[in-house]
């Protein structure tokens, strides 16, 4: 996927101006945070497997390679291979090398932000496969040629019509937009897509976790398509970041709970899938060959470092859904893979913080993304990291940089910002007069574009201290 992070500010501009992309984002506040919080109700231990859960990421990522080779021999041991990429391009080559092998022509794909991430589907019609997704979601956006804009609801950007059109468009013309409920279009999906599994030479999916004990994979979905991409192709390729590496299957059980709860509400989801290499003898079904590609991709990089904790993410998505400036603008604006808070993070660590600066500075923080995440992923903090090396490099622009300097300079002389903050106070007040609020303000037309400032107090904070500690 092309990245257009350096778009975000018009691209927000324009979400914002959407009307039917603002209605189709109301779903994301009515859905996501009231399930999740009522799952979590659900379980009274939720702190305890909550601190369990971040305890061990974070003995994985302090033994990580240990744990990579570890499932590595696993996975061989069990008759499959592994294939390791440092960057989107080995990865890429790696799968079409395997499909290439095969002699495939068609290559049914379950949901993977992994294979998102470093742009299988390109690659592969390039070499002259044909990627079918499977997931319904994903399913929709290749027939539009869209990109996912939600990493568990890929498609959560469009209405109704939207997808109807779609159909319409490359399946059945009488389809009606106005049709009561969804069946109508599930078994339109079903229709054309059982028998694309049945044709597919190749099939690929993601991974949530791999398990370095047995050498397997696990994925979680609704829909079961993952099932049969993985089951019924002759060859079954898993598409994975290093991170996803779990130590043993009861951890894996515990970031089980976690996932379901946070991503959807669910205690846990409706297919819980263990693939453990190709098929043995006595197997009734089952891929004949099973690979697993491991990106790196700019994750270890992160090691030892600041970025560190980005790396015990297990890609819920409870940022995105609990973020005010993702639930006003959506996926898209953040132009590249992965959105809101996590994106922030993740998307200068792996297209570089020249093409995506904008990221980490669109965030309020409010704190709500640290407050929901499972494994407790510092993630303001770590967008205040990236700001920092956004301005040490010089990429801000220059009236950016002179503003952020002088705050700076008088900052760090505290008798001269108490009376400079007092002036300002004095100059806002003069300027809302008696309506209590400004309705524009020099130099911060970001903000009342679009809002009013409210007129400050009479007193500043330190004044107020200062007032509360005589009365004391």
């Amino acid at each position: 996927m092309e990245v257009e992070s350096k778009r975000f500010k018009p691209a927000a501009r324009a979400a914002l101006l959407d009307t039917r992309l603002q209605s189709a984002l109301e779903n994301i506040q009515t859905g996501f945070p009231g399930k999740r919080a009522r799952a979590i109700d659900g379980l009274p231990e939720w702190p305890e497997v909550r601190e369990h859960g971040t305890a061990i990421r974070d003995h994985t990522i302090a033994h990580l390679d240990t744990y990579l080779e570890r499932f590595e021999r696993r996975v061989v041991d069990s008759g499959g291979e592994v294939h390791w990429a440092s960057d989107p391009a080995e990865a890429c080559s790696a799968v079409a090398a395997i499909c290439r092998a095969a002699g495939a022509r068609t290559v049914a794909k379950g949901k993977s932000m992994a294979t998102e991430e470093i742009g299988l589907n390109e690659h592969l019609e390039g070499e002259g496969f044909t990627p079918i997704e499977t997931d319904l979601g994903e399913y929709i956006l290749q027939l539009r040629g869209d990109h996912p804009s939600h990493i568990i609801a890929p498609a959560i950007h469009l209405k109704r019509d939207q997808i109807y059109d779609a159909f319409q468009a490359h399946h059945d013309p009488a389809m009606s937009s106005n049709s009561d409920g969804h069946a109508e279009l599930q078994a339109e999906a079903r229709r054309v897509l059982r028998q694309r599994f049945l044709d597919a030479d190749v099939g690929i999916t993601g991974a949530n976790f791999c398990i370095a004990e047995t050498g397997s994979t696990v994925i979680v979905t609704n829909e079961g398509n993952g099932d049969l991409s993985q089951a019924l192709p002759r060859v079954h390729i898993v598409v994975a970041g290093i991170d996803k590496v779990v130590p043993t299957l009861e951890d894996t059980s515990t970031l089980l709970r976690l996932l379901g709860r946070s991503a959807t509400g669910q205690d846990i989801t409706v297919y819980t899938t263990f693939s453990t290499g190709p098929k043995r003898q006595d197997d009734l079904d089952g891929p004949e060959e099973f690979h697993v590609v491991l990106v790196d991709n700019g994750r270890s990089d992160m090691l030892g470092g600041e970025l560190e904790p980005m790396m015990r993410c297990i890609r819920c998505g409870a940022c995105m859904n609990h973020c005010p400036v993702y639930g006003s603008v959506g996926g898209h604006a953040y132009g590249w893979v992965y959105p809101g808070p996590m994106g922030a993070v993740l998307t200068p660590q792996m297209v570089g913080i020249e093409n995506s600066g904008d990221l980490p500075n669109a965030s309020t923080f409010c704190g709500r993304c640290a407050e929901v995440c499972p494994v407790k992923i510092p993630l303001p903090d770590l967008m205040r990291h990236w700001r920092e090396r956004e301005y040490e490099a010089g990429y801000q622009p220059a009236a950016a940089r002179w503003g952020i300097g002088i705050w700076a300079w008088i900052a760090r002389r505290p008798g001269l910002y108490h009376r400079m903050a007092r002036l300002g106070g004095r100059a806002l007040r003069l300027l809302a007069r008696r309506r209590g609020r400004i309705a524009r303000v020099p130099l911060a037309g970001g903000w009342t574009d679009t809002r009013d400032l409210p007129a400050p107090s009479s007193r500043t904070f330190m004044d107020q201290w200062r007032a509360g500690r005589r009365l004391h």
